[in-house]
């Protein structure tokens, strides 16, 4: 299964894949109007310093401990892609506290999200990697 993998040695910290991906989620089909005067919400975050920096968004872990403990039943885990149903997240944060990568985060709505590989978005791979001017973040089988 494809998966998003960072190459740290080439981020730049530019947070663009916080962007593209704020973008791709927001059901906007302009960038200005789905980005201009709100708080960036993406599914995936930049974290680092001066010396190193790297995305941080959803392994889709082969034995997911999130989906695990989800006491409402909003996570599972579909052709090795987790999802949430917003529609049944209560959001309790238990599945924030049981991620190991700190990849699932509250959303504008107070229910949780995570990155979905852009699925939904039809776009053909994430949009964090095509966003993504130096290529650190790569769509791949490994």
């Amino acid at each position: 299964m494809k998966r998003v993998y960072v190459n740290e040695k080439w981020c730049l910290g530019c947070h663009l894949c916080e962007y593209y991906c704020a973008f791709a989620n927001s059901g906007e089909i302009d960038m200005v109007k789905a980005l201009k005067g709100v708080t960036l919400n993406p599914r995936i975050r930049v974290e680092g310093d001066n010396n190193i920096s790297f995305a941080v968004s959803c392994r889709h872990c082969t034995d997911p401990l999130c989906v695990k403990s989800c006491i409402a039943g909003a996570l599972s885990k579909t052709d090795g892609v987790i999802c949430i149903d917003q529609t049944k997240c209560v959001g309790c944060y238990t599945c924030v506290a049981a991620c190991p990568y700190g990849a699932i985060m509250p959303g504008d709505n107070g229910v949780m999200q995570k990155c979905a590989l852009c699925l939904d978005n039809a776009s053909g791979s994430p949009a964090c990697v095509k966003g993504c001017p130096n290529k650190a973040i790569v769509f791949e089988e490994r």
